[in-house]
């Protein structure tokens, strides 16, 4: 074997590992959910993600990037944000290097600035997911008006858990949300987060007169009524909390 030969493998053998690494077979999702205390936070933080976070992500290879406020009113002011990520690798990258983009620091001061006396924010909570086996990549809408429902399947152990992604995925539960027109953006296990164990998804409409008209639609097919009535997937969810969202006028999501 000539040295010529030689390198050519070795070069090969050294670039596999991360040739592979990026082919993934499947996402991870962050939702972060911002608690505020007043509308100039909101309006604040808002801008924030506007022009110094989401530029930022897409800088560090993140192509969309979520921004949504509640539909209705509830009692505190929340802001919620969805941000893919192709590996836990560049999850960790993003977390360990976000905050040192000098692009970021110059267009997020006040936000990153904001003095203890008035903070950005009340407080923030965050969420790690894993997209589902048969929804593995984000998919992203297009950007008409349209209204987005999060939902979270609480679970009472890991095992009934995995039972309700099980339908999800080799039940066929998500081929009947497309069926009916529940369109979804992703499917995820919380494997970091609050109200373990569960998992959480996001579905979108074009209204919420047609979101309803769908989930009604969803309720009457015959295959989900013969999916539900089956012994194995009984009991599998405890609570469920729903959230609708509108995107903020920037979401690429």
């Amino acid at each position: 074997m000539n040295a010529k030969h030689f390198l050519s493998i070795f070069l090969l053998i050294l670039t596999f590992p991360f040739a592979h690494a990026q082919q993934p077979d499947q996402e991870y999702y962050e939702i972060r959910t911002y608690t505020l205390s007043s509308a100039d936070q909101l309006q604040s933080l808002t801008s924030y993600f506007k022009t110094a976070a989401i530029p930022t992500f897409n800088k560090m290879g993140i192509p969309a990037v979520g921004v949504f406020n509640e539909m209705e009113k509830s009692d505190q002011l929340k802001l919620y944000v969805v941000i893919p990520y192709k590996t836990l690798e560049q999850y960790d990258a993003v977390q360990r290097h976000f905050l040192q983009e000098e692009s970021h620091q110059k267009a997020g001061k006040a936000h990153l600035e904001a003095p203890f006396t008035a903070p950005a924010y009340t407080r923030v909570e965050s969420s790690l997911l894993r997209a589902f086996s048969h929804l593995p990549f984000m998919e992203i809408p297009d950007r008409a008006e349209r209204i987005f429902e999060l939902r979270i399947y609480e679970s009472h152990s890991e095992k009934f858990s995995q039972q309700k992604i099980k339908m999800f995925n080799e039940g066929g539960e998500i081929d009947i949300f497309r069926e009916v027109g529940l369109q979804p953006v992703f499917f995820g296990e919380t494997i970091i987060g609050a109200h373990m164990p569960n998992l959480t998804y996001l579905v979108t409409a074009p209204n919420i007169e047609a979101h309803r008209e769908n989930w009604k639609k969803f309720g009457g097919h015959p295959d989900w009524k013969s999916l539900s009535s089956l012994p194995e997937y009984k009991d599998t969810v405890s609570k469920i909390h729903s959230i609708f969202l509108i995107p903020a006028e920037f979401s690429q999501i």
